[in-house]
This record gives C-alpha cells, sequence and structure tokens, in this order.
C-alpha cells in the first residue's frame, strides 16, 4: 500500500489541476485513471492525417483559467472559421442567412430575441454559489424549462428553434432539463448569446493538435504520480485518511479528491457509506446524450460557395455542424453532433445506417461532395464506459433546492471536483480548472489546519459526521469509475 498525502481519482483536467496544485505545495500526490489514457472528456485522435478533437474542443473569451493554462502549457489558438453564409433546415426548406436571426422568419426571430431577454432576466436573480436561496428557486426548480417555455414563447417556429438550441448546449431535451438548472447553467456561462456564439463566444478557438494536450502536459509534469490503467471501486475513509482501492491495488493518503463526473462518482462503493442526502443528489445527475461525427474530405470546398459550414436543422439526425478544418489549408473537415433525443436515436442504429444519415444530412446542406468523404470518425459519449455521457450531468427536478449544497461540500476526507461543480463555466474546461484549484485549496487548507494530518495504514474510527463501518468488500462485477 502507498502512503501520500492526497489521492486524485480521474485525470482529466479538473483532477490533473488539482494534482499539480498539490505537489506544488510541496504535498505528494497519486492519480488515479480508470482508462489508458489521461484527459477525461476531451480525446484527440489523427484521422486521415488530421488531429481531431472527438471531445471538449472550444474556448473562449472569460475563460481565464483555461486560456492562462494552455498558454502555461506552451500550448497556442487557432480561431474557429466562420466566413460565409450560415444554414438553417427548417420543415423541410434549407435556408442560408447571415448576421443575427439564424434564418427564422422575422416574427420568429423576434419572439427568440423576446424569451432570452426574459430568461436572462430570471438568470440575474440565482446566486451561483447558491442557487437555492434565489427567491424563486423552489418554483423553479420543479418544473422544466419545455413546460415553461410552452407557456411563455407564443411563435411556434421560436418554440421549435428553442427545442433545437437547448440540445446543441445541455446534449439533453427540454423536457428533460428544470427551468433552474437552465438558469443556473447560463448564468455560469456568461448568459446565452457567450454560450452559442463563435467568434466572441464559447466556440471562438481551438487548440492547436487538440485539447487533449492540455491533460497529455499536465500529467506529464506530474511524472509516475499519474496512475493509468487503475480503475478504482472503493473509496474507504477513516479519522486518520482514505484507502482507495480497485482490482489489485491500494492507495492509502490523508485525503482524496474524486474528480469525476457526479453519474461516476455515485458508482463507487464508499465506507462508510457516503451520507444519504450526498448519495440522492448523484442519483440524480444525469449526463447529456451526445454523438459527435466529423468527416474529413480533401478540402474544405464549402468554403468555395462562400458557406461558414455552420448549419442548424430541427428535421436531421444531426442538428448541428461546424467548419473544423484545420489551419493553413488541406484538408476540409465538417463536425456534426447528434444530441439528446437525436443520440440516443442514432445510437440504436447500425454503425452504417448512422453513417448514411450523417452523410446525407451533410449532403442535403453542403452539396454532392459531402457525400464521400476521406474518412469519417464517431464517438458516442454515453457509451464511454468511464465517462458515460457529455457534455456534463444536469441536476434533476427539485435537486438543486433539495441537495445542490452538498455538490462540492466535502465529506470527512473525501473532496469533490469536476466540471460540474464549477460556480463559473459549468460543464466547460474552464469550469474543470476552477473545480480543481477550488477542491486542492480545500485540501491545502485541511492539511495547514493539521499540520501532522500525514497517511497510515491503520484504520481508525469514522471521521465525524460519518456513521462507523466496517471496510466493505467488493464483489466481482461491482461497479467502477475513474
Amino acid at each position: 500500500m502507498s502512503d501520500v498525502d492526497v489521492v486524485v481519482v480521474g485525470a482529466g483536467i479538473a483532477g490533473l489541476v488539482t494534482a499539480r496544485e498539490i505537489a506544488a505545495a510541496g504535498r505528494s500526490v497519486c492519480v488515479l485513471e480508470a482508462r489508458d489514457r489521461v484527459g477525461g472528456r476531451t480525446a484527440s485522435q489523427d484521422v486521415a492525417g488530421v488531429t481531431l478533437d472527438m471531445g471538449g474542443q472550444w474556448v473562449g473569451p472569460t475563460q481565464d483559467e483555461v486560456l492562462d493554462l494552455i498558454d502555461g502549457l506552451g500550448l497556442a489558438l487557432s480561431p474557429s472559421y466562420e466566413v460565409g453564409a450560415h444554414l438553417l433546415g427548417m420543415d423541410g426548406e434549407v435556408v442560408r442567412y447571415t448576421g443575427a436571426g439564424f434564418g427564422l422568419p422575422e416574427p420568429a426571430a423576434l419572439e427568440v430575441a423576446r424569451v432570452q431577454q426574459v430568461l436572462e432576466s430570471m438568470a440575474q436573480r440565482v446566486p451561483l454559489d447558491a442557487p437555492w436561496t434565489a427567491p424563486e428557486s423552489g418554483r423553479w426548480d420543479n418544473r422544466t424549462l419545455e413546460d415553461w417555455l410552452e407557456e411563455n414563447c407564443a411563435h411556434p417556429a421560436a418554440l421549435r428553434f428553442w427545442r433545437l438550441i437547448v440540445p446543441a448546449v445541455f446534449a439533453c431535451e427540454t423536457g428533460e432539463l428544470t427551468l433552474l438548472h437552465f438558469l443556473v447553467y447560463i448564468k455560469s456561462g456568461g448568459m446565452l448569446d457567450m454560450l452559442v456564439s463563435t467568434g466572441g463566444g464559447a466556440q471562438e478557438s481551438r487548440v492547436i493538435g487538440g485539447t487533449q494536450q492540455i491533460s497529455e502536459r499536465l500529467a506529464a509534469g506530474l511524472g509516475e504520480a499519474v496512475r493509468r490503467a487503475h480503475p478504482v471501486h472503493t473509496v474507504e475513509q477513516d479519522e486518520r485518511g482514505v484507502t482507495v482501492r480497485g482490482d489489485g491495488f491500494a492507495v492509502r493518503g490523508g485525503r482524496a479528491v474524486l474528480a469525476l463526473p457526479p453519474v461516476l462518482a455515485g458508482r463507487l462503493r464508499y465506507s462508510p457509506a457516503m451520507p444519504a442526502d450526498r448519495d440522492q443528489l448523484t442519483q440524480q445527475v444525469p449526463a447529456g446524450s451526445v454523438v459527435k461525427v466529423q468527416a474529413v474530405y480533401p478540402t474544405p470546398f464549402w468554403r468555395e460557395r462562400g458557406l461558414s459550414g455552420f448549419a442548424l436543422s430541427t428535421d436531421d439526425l444531426v442538428s448541428v455542424t461546424f467548419d473544423n478544418s484545420p489551419d493553413g489549408g488541406g484538408r476540409g473537415v465538417l463536425l456534426g453532433f447528434l444530441e439528446g433525443e437525436r443520440a440516443r436515436r442514432a445510437a440504436r442504429m447500425s454503425p452504417e445506417e448512422r453513417r448514411g444519415e450523417v452523410l446525407a444530412c451533410f449532403t442535403k446542406f453542403f452539396g454532392r461532395d459531402a457525400s464521400s468523404p476521406l474518412a469519417l470518425a464517431e464517438l458516442n459519449w454515453s457509451a464511454e464506459e468511464f465517462t458515460r455521457g457529455c457534455y456534463g450531468g444536469r441536476l434533476g427536478a427539485g435537486a438543486w433546492t433539495q441537495f445542490g449544497a452538498r455538490l462540492r461540500e466535502p465529506v470527512g476526507r473525501v473532496h469533490f471536483a469536476g466540471s460540474e461543480t464549477a460556480e463559473i463555466w459549468m460543464g466547460y474546461m474552464d469550469g474543470a480548472v476552477r473545480s480543481g484549484k477550488r477542491a486542492a485549496a480545500e485540501v491545502l487548507a485541511a492539511h495547514k489546519a493539521a499540520p501532522d494530518d500525514r497517511p497510515d495504514d491503520t484504520p481508525d474510527a469514522a471521521p465525524d459526521g460519518l456513521p462507523d463501518a466496517a471496510p466493505a468488500s467488493v464483489p466481482r462485477g461491482a461497479p467502477r469509475a475513474g
């Protein structure tokens, strides 16, 4: 059994930032990662001579923490391409447009803008550090966004647009999202224009060479402290420390940080068991459903036709497309997202059927040349064993008001990180960085308060506030996460 000051579970951006901060303060750390790679919900791969980000990829203004990290790691950015006309597919027609309004008929566009203004006014009243204290939090937390939109959005085309744009941000349907969570999230990211925009918004820039490099360089700086292919299944704590176990290994630390999506943290075995309200919380933070597809072509041929590569569709399996071509000419890349119900429907198709649907959509918008790519890559994040969905988790009905205070709160010697726990840029890479720094600060403050707080190999009584329990034995086939 190894002794370190802090055990971190999860080698995505949040976990690795946590570990780096702890190591920089002179404390020993071990990072346990279930996959054979680091990066979590970022994953880069080479396809037909192009490095493609199959997970999180964009950064933008006000994402200061991740931008500083990228710069500090010696990585560079390139702007997303958005020159030319955009496309909207609705009711069997394809509309070419530029400027604001998304190609909607003017009455629908005006209604979308009016509804947006009302929602953002409501969001301003939600304190990000304690959303459950908003004056109308109870009412907002017990109804879906769909219910609210049906009552407050007067134009049918505007309502259809909201049912398109919400899955593009949350990877779930409007009926699967509470009004309060929607308001928390849009305020966390600087409101809707910031979340959905390319230039000046969350999709403004990409990391040259792929965002997985962020985690790879963080891990390289930590050296042998990062252990890949170490899925964790059990977390045991007592008054002297925490023991984190997997098949064939155990690491003992003074404290532990779980840098996992809540849906995975909830699958671990805990001894003593987590307090009931913490466990109730993790049962009510489902992850979104998204399939990311990218088609590689010899050239970005759509640019010659005056198109930006950006398209929205209420009619097709692919709801949103972007030009994701690398800088410097050469290959063209069309990126498509299948989100919410469409992602779940696509996952039930055969690979051949899904490929046909995707390419039919690309061809509909960008012409016959789109039907024959050099290669097509896809990743269904809901099928990933150690992710189980993207872009992030969302709190279910009543969860913010009943259990939200437990989202960031440590349980004894166990602390929590991950982009879902961030107050600013929740669900984004910037939020992951912020959460890692917060968790590290919590741990370091606890060590400072107890300078002799070092791990040992002798279990003792349970920490204050937790019931006594014997160490759990884990049967073969028990759920794992890491």
